[in-house]
């Protein structure tokens, strides 16, 4: 995507030293736009845990980029798997994160020692590479609801999302506003319900940053207004994104949004959820009892961070001395609340059958 009419991605390999590897700082947006040089295992796995990179896909693309990183200070058997497994380690939630170690591994312990920090970076390059191609996939997959809706009647497509799931939190497009920026660009006339999505506000904070500078028309609303909007009929479609998929169709994504699957479930409104294969855990049938769910800091509950009436950024805090703050950090959606799965190779039901139907090799 475009910032300033400069073309990025989220991560990107230092044009001139050919090594060290760049990043948003996100836990600086969108006040300031911060750009991180990673040298190391360790800035990168402080960058994972602290949010300063998030996004399931892109946490994944920059894990295994710290997987390069590390092989340049030493490439041998033992101190490739410690790093790797000190990496995967780094948050629990998003199934990304330990695909892309795994698939680094699986190269890398068949190359020799010598060879292993090239074959790094070129497969973490690939890794990149396929995520841009599959969120553009999944873009033009979800496009196509979007167009049917404005086929349907006059006036906006109105969407609700949750989370970030936009082009900083993948490599490039983003997952669930992929098929947002590309209805804008044809034309559509759409308008977005941005969620807050406490408590790090990724939706105030991330997507609507994002939004507006594509120049998508989108209002912000606080997290409980959405079943409101529902009932009276100002969301056509609910799209989010996701960290982890089940083989039978459970959805873990950012707290919050199975409160939206349930009342856009009651009011009949459509609820997409958009992701790569990458986010699916063929090992796992009952997201509610097998997802394992990060619980952060409560800090991140009793605390906020905004830009006062002089421009300084400065954190508050809101709850009473004493009292504690309890932070699980995401929720599963159950497979009956979810309209349908959008994923690069095409749309389907969020049932085991619909996913096996597009995924045939994981049978």
């Amino acid at each position: 995507m475009k910032i300033d009419n400069v073309s990025y991605r989220s991560v990107w390999v230092d044009a001139d030293d050919g090594w060290s590897v760049h990043i948003f700082d996100q836990t600086r947006l969108p006040w300031s736009l911060d750009i991180l040089r990673l040298t190391g295992r360790d800035q990168v796995a402080h960058a994972i845990r602290t949010m300063q990179v998030r996004g399931a896909p892109l946490i994944g693309a920059v894990a295994a980029y710290g997987l390069a990183l590390a092989l340049r200070q030493d490439s041998s058997d033992e101190a490739m798997e410690r790093d790797a497994a000190l990496l995967a380690a780094t948050r629990p939630t998003a199934v990304n994160l330990g695909w892309a170690i795994r698939r680094m591994l699986t190269r890398l312990r068949t190359t020799p020692p010598e060879r292993r920090m090239a074959a790094a970076y070129d497969e973490a390059g690939r890794i990149c590479d396929e995520d841009v191609i599959q969120n553009e996939a999944i873009g033009r997959q979800g496009l196509e609801l979007i167009e049917g809706i404005a086929r349907s009647r006059p006036g906006p497509v109105n969407i609700m999302t949750h989370c970030n799931a936009g082009w900083i939190a993948t490599v490039d497009w983003g997952t669930a506003l992929a098929p947002i920026y590309m209805a804008h660009d044809r034309g559509i006339d759409v308008h977005v319900w941005v969620d807050e999505t406490r408590p790090r506000n990724q939706g105030a904070s991330l997507t609507a940053w994002e939004l507006g500078r594509h120049g998508v028309r989108h209002t912000v609303i606080a997290d409980n207004a959405g079943g409101h909007l529902m009932q009276h009929g100002q969301v056509d479609m609910v799209i989010v994104g996701t960290d982890r998929v089940t083989r039978t169709g459970d959805v873990a994504n950012k707290i919050g949004t199975y409160l939206k699957a349930l009342a856009a479930h009651d009011n009949g409104v459509p609820f997409w959820v958009a992701l790569p294969s990458t986010t699916i855990d063929w090992s796992i049938s009952d997201g509610v009892k097998e997802i394992p769910i990060e619980e952060r800091s409560d800090r991140e509950v009793t605390h906020i961070q905004g830009r006062d009436d002089t421009g300084h950024v400065t954190t508050v805090q809101l709850v009473p001395d004493g009292s504690k703050g309890a932070n699980p950090a995401f929720d599963v959606t159950p497979a009956r609340l979810v309209t349908g799965l959008i994923t690069e190779r095409g749309r389907c039901p969020a049932t085991a059958d619909g996913l096996c139907d597009l995924f045939p090799e994981y049978v």
